[in-house]
């Protein structure tokens, strides 16, 4: 049996047994900043560390990166040798309104909208655990009308307190009232991994290629799929025709 379709019964088995999955939102749920978007808000932060003279905050690696976390996340970093809390709240409001303005583009995880609803039929409990804004995750689940399937949000409270923290998953958990032998995760990044490890919570990698799947079994994950299509391609808990038609839309909604 070929490894993704090993690890896909797996997961199959996971799923079934669980009484609760965590998604994490970019990757698992969509890809928020495809074709590297991510580029432009990372820049407009690093505009605003500019503004602020703050610039010796960042490194080279930092004044480069694309990734807007990287530079919300060395800012954090400095709080204890300078007052940055004015600078902090600033990049904070315009990484959450670029998150939500790139949740309204973002191109929806192949096949996502059909396990989830899987899950709600199985009457799955789930919830979203993102280092993203809850406002961008929120967003995008109302435009796949998918908001009445998660029982929470939570995301980016506090830098300090993104994962590979593992804060946003006891946050679901305690939420939820339950314990972390009740739930899967489902994560993209070795951040990821290291969140569900520390939370005592089972996980299941999501690598939609072959570097995202190369990261998460360095990272440890035992269970990596490349597609949710293993998991929806024949009945689970549901009549064939509403599955296939279910897949079908997923497919044609995730863009090229």
């Amino acid at each position: 049996m070929p490894a993704d379709l090993a690890d896909a019964t797996d997961v199959r088995d996971l799923l079934t047994a669980t009484r609760c999955v965590l998604f994490d939102f970019d990757g698992p749920i969509c890809r928020l900043f495809p074709r590297g978007a991510s580029a432009s808000v990372a820049d407009e932060l690093r505009a605003v560390v500019a503004k602020f003279g703050a610039e010796d905050l960042l490194t080279a690696g930092e004044q480069r990166a694309i990734d807007p976390h990287v530079v919300l996340r060395a800012v954090h970093r400095a709080r204890s040798v300078r007052d940055v809390a004015e600078l902090l709240d600033l990049m904070e409001e315009r990484l959450t309104a670029g998150e939500v303005d790139a949740a309204r583009r973002a191109w929806p995880t192949p096949y996502a909208d059909v396990l989830i609803e899987r899950l709600a039929e199985r009457q799955v409990r789930m919830a979203v655990v993102t280092n993203n804004a809850p406002e961008a995750a929120w967003c995008q689940l109302g435009l796949r009308g998918l908001r009445g399937r998660f029982a929470a949000v939570h995301g980016r409270t506090d830098p300090g307190l993104m994962k590979p923290d593992p804060h946003v998953v006891l946050r679901a958990l305690d939420g939820l009232g339950l314990a972390p032998d009740d739930a899967v995760m489902i994560g993209d990044t070795e951040a990821d991994v290291r969140a569900a490890e520390r939370a005592g919570v089972r996980f299941i990698g999501y690598g939609r290629n072959a570097r995202k799947v190369k990261g998460l079994r360095d990272a440890g994950a035992s269970v990596v799929i490349t597609s949710y299509l293993p998991l929806v391609a024949r009945s689970w808990g549901a009549a064939e025709g509403t599955a296939a038609r279910g897949a079908a839309r997923s497919a044609g909604a995730a863009g090229p």
